[in-house]
């Protein structure tokens, strides 16, 4: 009897890692890279990217054992490409590893955006308006072009939606995430946080996953290349980072079925 309740638990704990890993998705084509960002990268090949330069980064670091932990301070461009943005409003909580965007490979945004650190990235910088302030962020593929764009259309939607979207907490920050220690978007101007009034953050509250910001401001920001925080197991729901490369959609053609929920 008691075999048979083992054997019960390890196929019901087998399906539900099944299951979790399947929700997940299959990782996203280093297509997407070239597609993303066309005025950086001018083709890939089997071992890598191959930059306007003509300089090159590897696609893989060689290694296939990383855990969580370490493809989050260590990332390869293979690890940051392995977890699909989920499309859509949330129908549940992501799960505690469930955070497509989380992995960066550091020479990969030091290369398009520059160094904060040596100031590479400020030469790029620009303000634009953000509702009753302004917000500095980079030049660098659009991204305040399309951060512009972004505003005008939340400032359509209703007041009391609206007002999630600001004051801003901030945009360019020349400073690491607090749990990897790894660059932030933020430090390649590359991100906004909205108010800070109506956001979570994983590190803030202890009562485990909750959002308060509304699916039309994230609707209009996934629209113009932006992922969200709130869809990550380690929730930041004021915070927005432009990566277009997780809804890619290649040239002339319908997004690849493998990026779908």
């Amino acid at each position: 009897m008691r075999r048979r309740l083992k054997i019960g638990s390890l196929l019901a704990g087998v399906a539900m890692l099944f299951f979790s890993i399947a929700a997940r998705g299959q990782a996203i084509s280093p297509d997407a890279l070239t597609h993303a960002y066309p005025d950086q990268i001018t083709g890939r090949d089997d071992a890598g990217i191959i930059f306007r330069d003509g300089t090159r980064q590897n696609l893989s670091d060689g290694r296939t054992d990383k855990s969580f932990d370490e493809k989050l301070k260590n990332a390869s461009l293979l690890d940051q490409l392995s977890l699909p943005y989920p499309k859509g409003a949330l129908t549940q909580p992501p799960g505690p590893q469930d955070d497509p965007g989380r992995f960066r490979n550091a020479a990969f945004f030091d290369k398009m955006y520059g160094d904060c650190d040596k100031r590479e990235t400020q030469k790029h910088l620009t303000d634009i308006p953000w509702f009753t302030g302004k917000v500095r962020v980079t030049t660098i593929n659009g991204v305040a072009e399309k951060l512009r764009a972004v505003a005008t259309e939340i400032d359509r939607l209703p007041q009391d939606i609206k007002r999630h979207a600001y004051p801003s907490a901030g945009a360019f920050n020349c400073r690491v995430v607090k749990d990897t220690g790894k660059r932030s978007m933020h430090a390649y101007g590359a991100a906004i946080d909205l108010n800070t009034a109506f956001s979570d953050y994983w590190l803030w509250r202890k009562g485990g996953y909750r959002n308060r910001i509304p699916y039309e401001i994230v609707e209009i920001f996934e629209r113009h290349g932006f992922i969200w925080g709130g869809k990550w197991g380690h929730f930041d729901t004021m915070h927005f980072e432009y990566r277009p490369e997780f809804f890619d959609t290649p040239p002339g053609g319908e997004e690849k079925k493998q990026h779908n929920d």
